[in-house]
């Protein structure tokens, strides 16, 4: 493909990923696959050279553009030699019209701006779009991360992880026989932290309420093996990535449980007031992972927010009916909207009749910020993705 064909087929592929985004379709990453798919002839060269112009016009546009082409114009009004490719040639985007609409340019609309958390200035903003690195989390029953380091010959210990190893964003740690037998998981250092905060020993029974595909049960299983861990999800397609994760990792002490929507509390009525700890990884907006999954950001409306904020207060309300006098209760969100950190448990909190102290230092970290009840870590100042992470104890 010529550099000008490969613009073009940029911009259709935007054209496909912005329409997701406004009506909550495929992910960016499931569509440029399938979109490679179709197009056969490209080489790999041109998949990764196509790739990179898409996720830079992701990166840089900071809400679902009209169409493909105003984003890659975003890019090349400030790239002389990407114009210089809109030359009408076959096969090459058409040639620049000085009134032709541009998408904005900018981390989020001043809309979703005004909805971060207030620690979250504007000169954090750059490092929330930034390449993120690859975090492995060492499966401790296994190996320990020094060891791992070692064998794959890269990695750095993480601060504030006692199994996190940070390496180059392309390692392909993946492919590598470590992973295949298990000796390490692919998690974010704040995702490890949050599970840490749960406080995981031998013979407590910890609910994962939103188990997803198990990447916080994982951790809690490596941290305490003679621990029951339930992991929970309502989504089967999600949760049965668990099992061969479990048993790659060697990990015995974790039960799955599918939930029926709206059946959930009848479903779990063996639980109620029975569990030592139990961990809400809530659905929300995604934004603070915007450093992987970029285009997040086209997705979160007014009305979606409202939706992940009902889902996050009755998920608060069910774990914390789960949990028995004295145990923890842990609200963790991949988010930095203040709606869905700390304005969210201050309102769970105001609601409860069953007395709740927030206890800090159940996190013992040197990383992070004070939140309200709960503690923000920030791709700026953590080097993590954004998380809110809050640890409740009932009285």
């Amino acid at each position: 493909m010529t550099p000008a064909a490969r613009i073009q087929t940029a911009i259709e592929i935007l054209d496909l990923i912005a329409a997701a985004a406004r009506e909550g379709g495929a992910p960016a990453d499931a569509i440029f696959a399938e979109a490679m798919r179709a197009r056969r002839y490209a080489g790999s060269k041109d998949r990764r050279a196509i790739r990179e112009l898409v996720y830079a016009a992701i990166r840089a546009v900071r809400s679902a553009p009209e169409h493909g082409r105003a984003a890659m114009l975003a890019l090349a009004d400030h790239d002389p030699a990407l114009a210089a490719l809109f030359d009408g040639a076959p096969y090459a985007p058409a040639v620049i019209t000085a009134d032709e609409p541009r998408a904005a340019l900018g981390v989020a609309s001043q809309a979703l701006i005004d909805l971060f958390d207030p620690l979250v200035g504007p000169g954090e903003h750059p490092a929330m779009l930034a390449r993120a690195p690859l975090d492995l989390r060492a499966n401790r029953t296994r190996i320990d991360r020094n060891a791992l380091a070692a064998m794959l010959g890269a990695g750095e210990p993480i601060a504030g992880t006692d199994d996190g190893l940070r390496l180059p964003a392309e390692f392909a740690a993946v492919q590598t026989p470590a992973y295949g037998d298990g000796l390490f998981e692919v998690q974010d250092a704040a995702s490890q932290i949050a599970a840490s905060a749960v406080g995981a020993a031998d013979g407590l029974t910890i609910v994962d309420l939103c188990a997803g595909a198990g990447g916080k049960a994982l951790a809690l299983a490596a941290a305490a093996p003679g621990s029951r861990i339930i992991a929970c999800d309502i989504n089967r397609a999600r949760l049965q990535q668990l099992t061969p994760r479990a048993e790659r990792a060697g990990a015995t002490n974790i039960e799955t449980r599918l939930l029926n929507p709206g059946q959930e509390r009848a479903m779990l009525a063996d639980l109620m007031g029975a569990a030592d700890a139990v961990i809400v990884d809530a659905p929300c907006s995604g934004s603070g992972t915007w450093r992987r999954s970029p285009e997040l950001r086209w997705r979160i409306t007014p009305q979606r927010l409202a939706r992940h904020r009902a889902e996050q207060a009755a998920l608060l309300t069910l774990g914390s009916s789960l949990v028995r006098s004295g145990g923890a209760l842990v609200y963790a969100t991949c988010s930095v909207l203040a709606a869905e950190g700390r304005d969210q448990i201050m309102a769970f909190l105001a609601a409860q009749e069953t007395a709740w102290a927030t206890d800090f230092g159940a996190i013992p970290l040197d990383i992070g910020r004070r939140a309200g009840n709960g503690l923000l870590l920030t791709p700026h100042h953590d080097g993590t993705d954004g998380f809110y992470l809050a640890h409740l104890k009932m009285s």
